[in-house]
C-alpha cells in the first residue's frame, strides 16, 4: 500500500456507513486528520469511539441546505483547513422503468446529484482562494451506460461523471484536483437491496484500500476499485447500439 507522506484534512460527506466510512478509517490509520459529515449521527459516534478518536464531527443533511453555511464555517474555524472533500452521500432503490416511484425517483435525484450544488458552491471558491485543494465526488461504474433496472441511479451517477469532466476541465489550471471514484459492486447497504447476482463483489474496506492508493495520483482522474468490471462495461459503451442492445436486454 502506498503511504502519502504528507498529512492532509479530508472531509468525508457520507461518512456513516460503506465506502465513506471504511475509507475515513483508512485515512485516519494512515496518518490523517479526518473530518466526518452523514444524518446519522449515531454512527458518527460510533466511528469516532471505535475508531477514529481524533475525527472531527459535523453532523449534515445534505438536502438541508440552511445548514450548509453554518457547518462549512464552523470546520474551518476548528480544523484551520481543508485539503480534500469528499462526497458519498447516496441514495439507492432498484426500480423498473415501468414502475416508478416519483417520491423516491425525486430523493434520489435531490441526494446524489442536486444536493451538490449546495457544497460546491462553498467548497471551490474556498479551494480557489486558498490555490490549492481536490474534490472527489463518487460515481459508479452504474453511470457508464443505460442498465435495466438501475435507474434513477445510475443517471445520477452518469450526471456526476459529467459535472466532475466539467469541474476538471476549469479547475485543474487552478491547481484543484478533481476526481471521481466509479465502484462495481460493494457490500453495502444499497447493495444488499439488490436480488441479483452481483459479479466480482468486495468488501468496503478492499475498496477503500484501492481507493486510498490513488487518491494522490495528481494526473489520475478517474479511480476504479474493479478494473476488469470497469473495461467490460466500458467495452459495452463503445460497440454498436444494435450489439448493446442485444446484450443488455433483459427479458420479461
Amino acid at each position: 500500500m502506498m503511504v502519502i507522506a504528507t498529512p492532509k484534512i479530508y472531509w468525508i460527506i457520507g461518512a456513516t456507513s460503506g465506502i465513506g466510512r471504511a475509507l475515513a478509517i483508512q485515512l485516519y490509520q494512515n496518518g490523517h486528520r479526518v473530518i466526518l459529515s452523514g444524518r446519522r449521527i449515531e454512527n458518527l459516534q460510533d466511528i469516532k469511539e471505535n475508531h477514529i478518536p481524533n475525527a472531527g464531527l459535523y453532523p449534515l443533511d445534505i438536502n438541508d441546505t440552511s445548514n450548509i453555511s453554518k457547518v462549512f464555517a464552523e470546520i474551518i474555524k476548528d480544523f484551520g483547513a481543508i485539503d480534500s472533500v469528499l462526497f458519498f452521500s447516496a441514495q439507492y432503490e432498484p426500480m423498473a422503468v415501468d414502475a416508478f416511484n416519483l417520491q423516491s425517483c425525486q430523493s434520489i435525484i435531490q441526494t446524489n446529484y442536486a444536493s451538490l450544488f449546495p457544497i460546491l458552491s462553498h467548497v471551490i471558491p474556498y479551494m480557489k482562494s486558498r490555490g490549492r485543494g481536490q474534490i472527489i465526488l463518487c460515481a459508479s461504474v452504474a453511470g457508464y451506460i443505460g442498465l435495466p433496472n438501475a435507474q434513477p441511479y445510475a443517471s445520477t451517477k452518469a450526471a456526476i461523471i459529467n459535472l466532475a469532466e466539467s469541474m476538471r476541465a476549469e479547475l485543474n489550471q487552478l491547481n484543484i484536483d478533481v476526481k471521481i471514484i466509479s465502484p462495481g459492486f460493494v457490500k453495502t447497504e444499497m447493495t444488499d437491496k439488490n436480488s441479483f447476482d452481483m459479479p466480482m463483489m468486495m468488501t468496503a474496506e478492499m475498496a477503500a484500500s484501492r481507493i486510498y492508493d490513488q487518491l494522490n495520483h495528481r494526473h489520475k482522474f478517474e479511480i476504479k476499485t474493479h478494473r476488469l468490471f470497469s473495461l467490460i462495461l466500458r467495452f459495452l459503451w463503445i460497440i454498436p447500439y444494435r450489439l448493446y442492445f442485444k446484450i443488455i436486454t433483459t427479458r420479461r
